[in-house]
């Protein structure tokens, strides 16, 4: 009888833990869910940055690359940073927007 009994108890106790992990399983993929949006949002809006600081800095006597190797894109931008007399800011922002 004792041993139903605690057999029962470690019953009851796995099954209320695995439901718990299966909660905490979802709330964390919808967690996940809207950090990767937030995350998207914030990228469209440093590309948009970097588009005009591109026009403003570069385009001046550039047009903005339609394919750059992204090995060589970071190698020119800072050469172009002396020349150009870019902040790193506007470099890294550059970089995001010719990394399309």
């Amino acid at each position: 009888m004792k041993t139903r009994a605690i057999f029962s108890v470690l019953t009851l106790f796995s099954l209320v833990l695995a439901g718990g992990m299966i909660v905490s399983g979802q709330d964390s993929a919808t967690h996940d869910q809207k950090s990767a949006h937030k995350v998207h949002r914030a990228d469209d809006a440093e590309r948009t940055e970097g588009q005009k600081r591109f026009e403003q800095n570069c385009g001046r006597c550039h047009h903005a690359p339609e394919s750059l190797s992204p090995r060589v894109t970071p190698t020119v931008l800072m050469h172009m940073r002396v020349r150009a007399n870019l902040t790193a800011e506007d470099q890294r922002l550059i970089l995001k927007f010719m990394a399309r």
